[in-house]
């Protein structure tokens, strides 16, 4: 299982917009073939960051599966007029049960 982390930043003031966007967006991401779950958090020091955790089956699920559908590109071009940056993206995958380690690249 993968876990993909991406925190986002949207434009000062954008943020209903943004999460209005992205609940029509999860639908899609949703229908991916991979797809575990997602959760969308909204930081509480910085009101217009948001933190989004993806689960998918494997990593191909997330870059051959959702990274290069037509269906991802038309999403990602609409969340992209809202955010102003993508602070940064970290894919991991448990190390040990046990442990509840994880690697990231």
């Amino acid at each position: 299982m993968i876990l993909e982390v991406a925190v986002l930043d949207v434009k000062p003031g954008l943020a209903p917009e943004f999460e209005t966007t992205f609940k029509a967006a999860s639908a899609i991401v949703a229908s991916m073939p991979g797809y575990i779950s997602h959760q969308l958090q909204r930081c509480i020091k910085t009101a217009n960051r948001y933190i989004l955790l993806v689960y998918w089956n494997t990593l191909d699920d997330y870059i051959v599966g959702f990274r290069s559908s037509a269906q991802t590109e038309s999403t990602l071009s609409q969340l992209q007029q809202i955010k102003r940056l993508v602070c940064g993206i970290y894919r991991a995958r448990k190390l040990s049960r046990s442990m509840g380690i994880r690697e990231m690249y």
